[in-house]
């Protein structure tokens, strides 16, 4: 057991696929009579099956005999990649006898006159954790470093290092550091060759690496990037471990901050960032990172530093807000990705001062975006729209400014793009009484070059909001008119049951007493007298009547007619209720203002009849049965009762039509902008300290030899100090939430865990305690993962004493929003057993971990939940008695934002719908629809669950049904 056990632990270097079974017969006599080329073959089918798991210990003679002796480089290299895989001790931990040959044989090698031998011998030490192998080969590896090849000299630094960090290496180099140093000044010209004895400093004896660097300060900006980098790994170490020397090596990031190596620039950057809160230091940071923003085309690149900057905007906010113009330069990259990260930060960051800025290069960009013919112009011109927008809406001096512009995209051929502008023009409409009459003349003037259904349905509730004067209702009804063409909107030929198709077959006293009883006598008169109007003739003698017969119904809906009637003989009954509505709208205001506007009053009826004609022939249309798809009954009822409204209008009818509207909506508006105002209350919100506590006055402290980033360091510790900002009792609460038992206080071994969840990692620490009187050997801790979990490495064995703790770590990958269960044992060897075994509890990984809340909007939410493909529908099931407490047990138990607002959750109306929206550590969107009702006292209904990945859809929907029967459980 213990032979098995020393073969699976051992560390491996390399992995290689072989699946071809070699006899050993058939290497051997490759290598004992082949070519060099043969050899090779048989050597690396050897390598691998002995990667495979296979020993073949009967070639390692022939190895020493036939291979050894090659003066072939490609076979030697061979050579060392088998030595590196075979055993090298028995057993018992001893070196083999036979190792004798390979140490000598690595001996020739390092003194070998080909450069590349020596340095291809040297990286194989490196990975060599045997003393009695290394220690005769120290003398040679030394003598490497004064070598007239740099390839020679920078491997045996590193082999040198490698050697030096490993258990008990300092005994075999024991003036290694020293022997280093001397090296260092003794002019290498070779920059990796200095890089790596600087890095052998730096982590072995940290106090000589300072020195060397402060002799040479003035040298500094003149290394190569690659010695740079150490120099600022080292600076950030030392920096971390005592604070109070920031002030020696400022100098120093400074000056690296002027060389033209981006690596260096960025690697200053982030040193700054570190090491300093100062705003100077926060400031030059962030001009670091926009400078690599504009130079550097690799869109990685650029993603990693809008990365940095979004950290930086969230620590520092205030001082990233005189960045927004430089990180808005980022939009030129034509990436959407890259795009999108952008304009996100910038909104965030803008401000009353920078506004104006903002706004006009976000006009710029979407005059240029009307050129652009790319794959992803639309999507780009529906992110500038959505921008603006939001700047609209948080600045509104700046919102006429945009209008005109944003105008012209509501005919664009993205539908997203023309929505999103309809809805923020729906939105400053409302909360801008001065830019109404603008907003609804420009909208008429482009109403006829929209095409979709869903934009025209916005804009029609903003003529029907807004038209507020009999000139304005007047211009409105004709738009909609030519809009809708002429009526009839179909000729039949055969008679229905309820409606009479064709005038010239009906019976005519049959159709009034129809309409008189339906509309009412003086409407029904007043719609007769329009249709006696007939048709009109147009100058080329054509008649301007557009009807179509039942065949020709779907040809007309695809052919070059006006926008509305086209949608509206497509089949699209929807917007034909909400042309209703708002002919409904406009011709009760006409009818309440025409008396004080002098309006005649058989003017004001012939308006009024016109409406009911235009809703009456969109019912016909209908009820014919001729399109291509049928009217629903939603939309036949909703355009019944605007038919019935107009034909007896009440007062209480004229409340809800013409203003209940309106104040819904801008409730939905209030309770956004307070949602607004606080996340950005939270995002401002400054630690307060105490009326009792100290007051540092900074600007009597001694300037003396302090530069100004550390004055403003000086003055955040005290203030720290003071307000005792920091890691609380809060924090410690929650580190020790997280910890989880695996065994019972009863078992030999005691463990526990402490899980951290790092998006695609997860870190398990498990503490071991051996609570038992005897030693422990080979203590291993076996892990098996279920889900989208993969156990990255299999943790070493330990020997633990009678009552010694072992803090063992586990590191595990994560593939999805899924969740994942850990489970093994702990299996170890004590006096007078061969093996024991305990068992540990399954430790589940909780979606909970990967998920956030989040916001977005109500028409991206919908969009996205029309296009998720994967649905769970979970079944309500608990004992909570009320709606609305229901709700907010499920907001809480998933981790997700609650997008509806509060206003339309109030009342007691037994009944509740609400989405639900996070986003999980993958970017992926988890989209929630809660729909419940209350009968007697239990709560019933469906959670449906949607996403674009079938993982978080599961999981989510288990997490729910979860907490609903945890819940469920009666106290």
């Amino acid at each position: 057991m213990a032979t098995v056990n020393a073969v699976v632990e051992r560390g491996c270097t390399m992995l290689v696929h072989y699946d071809k079974s070699v006899s050993s017969t058939e290497i051997k006599d490759a290598l004992e009579s082949g070519s060099a080329h043969e050899k090779a073959e048989a050597m690396k089918k050897a390598i691998a099956i002995l990667l495979s798991g296979e020993q073949m210990p009967q070639i390692f003679i022939t190895i020493v005999r036939f291979v050894l002796p090659s003066e072939d480089k490609y076979v030697q290299k061979l050579l060392l990649l088998y030595m590196e895989i075979i055993e090298k001790t028995d057993t018992q931990g001893k070196l083999l006898p036979e190792m004798i040959l390979i140490c000598q044989n690595l001996r020739n090698n390092l003194q070998h006159p080909n450069e590349f031998l020596r340095g291809a011998t040297l990286r194989f030490l490196c990975r060599i954790q045997e003393a009695e192998i290394l220690e005769p080969l120290i003398p040679s590896i030394i003598a490497c470093l004064e070598h007239r090849h740099s390839f020679v000299r920078r491997n045996a630094v590193m082999c040198m290092d490698r050697i030096y960090q490993m258990p008990g290496g300092d005994m075999l180099l024991m003036d290694a550091p020293e022997t280093i140093e001397r090296f260092l000044q003794g002019g290498e010209s070779d920059l990796g060759t200095r890089r790596n004895a600087f890095l052998m400093l730096y982590n072995n004896a940290q106090d000589r690496a300072v020195n060397f660097l402060m002799s040479n300060l003035e040298q500094v900006a003149n290394w190569g990037d690659i010695l740079q980098n150490v120099v600022l790994d080292l600076i950030r170490k030392v920096c971390r471990n005592d604070p109070s020397q920031k002030g020696r090596y400022i100098k120093i990031i400074l000056t690296l901050l002027s060389t033209n190596n981006t690596s260096v620039i960025y690697e200053c950057a982030n040193t700054l960032v570190a090491l300093s809160s100062a705003p100077t230091a926060i400031k030059a940071a962030a001009n670091c990172y926009c400078q690599l923003l504009v130079s550097q085309s690799d869109n990685n690149v650029k993603l990693i530093v809008l990365d940095r900057i979004a950290e930086l905007k969230d620590a520092h906010r205030y001082v990233m807000q005189e960045m927004v113009m430089d990180i808005l330069r980022a939009v030129s990259t034509p990436n959407v990705d890259i795009r999108k990260k952008a304009l996100d930060i910038v909104l965030d960051l803008v401000t009353g001062r920078n506004i104006d800025e903002v706004v006009a290069a976000l006009k710029k960009e979407i005059q240029k975006s009307q050129t652009d013919t790319g794959e992803k112009a639309g999507e780009y011109r529906q992110m500038l729209v959505q921008a603006v927008h939001r700047c609209a809406v948080r600045f509104p001096g700046v919102a006429g400014a945009v209008v005109n512009l944003l105008m012209d995209f509501l005919g664009d051929a993205n539908t997203a793009t023309a929505f999103d502008v309809a809805m923020f023009v729906r939105e400053i409409a409302q909360t801008n009484p001065d830019l109404r009459d603008q907003i609804l003349r420009q909208m008429l003037d482009c109403f006829f070059s929209i095409r979709s259904s869903r934009v025209c349905g916005t804009c029609l509730w903003i003529v029907g909001e807004f038209s507020l004067t009999t000139a304005q209702i007047e211009e409105s009804l004709e738009t909609l008119k030519q809009s809708l063409g002429p009526t009839p909107f179909f000729t039949q030929k055969k008679k229905h049951s309820q409606w009479e198709a064709d005038p010239e077959e009906d019976d005519q006293a049959t159709q009034d007493q129809y309409g008189k009883r339906h509309f009412g006598e003086a409407s029904h008169d007043s719609m007769k007298e329009q249709k006696k109007k007939g048709p009109v003739v147009l100058a080329d003698g054509s008649y301007a009547t557009q009807t179509a017969s039942s065949a020709d119904v779907r040809a007309l809906a695809e052919a070059q007619v006006p926008n509305l009637r086209a949608l509206v003989l497509a089949g699209d009954f929807f917007l034909a209720s909400v042309v209703s509505t708002t002919l409904t709208k406009l011709a009760m205001r006409y009818i309440n203002i025409a008396a004080d506007a002098g309006v005649a009053p058989a003017d004001a009826n012939r308006l009024h009849a016109e409406c009911m004609l235009y809703i009456v022939c969109m019912l016909r249309l209908g009820e014919s049965g001729e399109t291509p798809t049928p009217m629903d009954s939603d939309s036949n009822d909703r355009m019944m009762v605007c038919v019935k409204t107009l034909a007896k209008p009440q007062e209480a009818d004229v409340d809800v039509w013409l203003s209940a509207c309106r104040s819904a909506y801008d409730g939905l508006i209030a309770d956004r902008a307070k949602q607004k105002e606080d996340e950005e209350a939270v995002k401002d919100q400054r630690p307060i300290s105490q009326a009792d506590d100290l007051i540092d006055f900074y600007h009597l402290k001694s300037r003396k030899g302090m530069s100004q980033v550390e004055i403003e360091d000086a003055v955040a510790t005290d203030l720290k100090r003071a307000t005792g900002f920091g890691a609380g009792k809060d924090e410690k609460k929650s580190a020790l939430e997280r910890v989880i038992q695996l065994t019972g206080f009863s078992d030999p071994v005691y463990a526990e865990a402490y899980v951290t969840v790092h998006q695609y990692d997860i870190v398990m620490d498990v503490t071991v305690v051996n609570r038992t009187n005897e030693v422990q050997q080979n203590l291993a801790l076996e892990l098996a993962t279920m889900g989208d979990l993969k156990l990255v490495e299999r943790p070493q064995n330990h020997t633990l004493a009678p009552g010694e703790t072992k803090h063992i770590r586990a590191n595990i990958k994560v593939s999805s929003t899924e969740t994942g269960v850990i489970f093994g044992n702990i299996v170890y060897e004590s006096t007078g057993s061969d093996r024991n075994v305990v068992v540990l509890n399954d430790v589940h990984i909780d979606i909970m971990d990967y998920i956030s809340p989040a916001w977005c909007e109500d028409n991206k939410f919908r969009s996205m939940w029309a296009e998720f493909e994967w649905e769970n529908k979970v079944a309500v099931n608990t004992t909570i008695k009320t709606v609305r407490e229901f709700l907010d047990h499920i907001v809480e138990s998933t981790n997700m934002r609650c997008l509806t607002p509060p206003s339309a959750l109030e009342g007691d109306c037994g009944y509740l719908a609400a989405n639900l929206y996070a986003k999980s550590v993958f970017g992926e969107d988890a989209l929630v629809n809660v729909s419940v009702e209350e009968q007697d006292g239990v709560v019933s209904g469906f959670i449906r669950i949607r996403s674009k990945t079938q993982g978080i859809a599961l999981s989510l929907g288990d997490k729910i049904t979860l907490k609903q029967r945890a819940k469920a459980v009666p106290k």
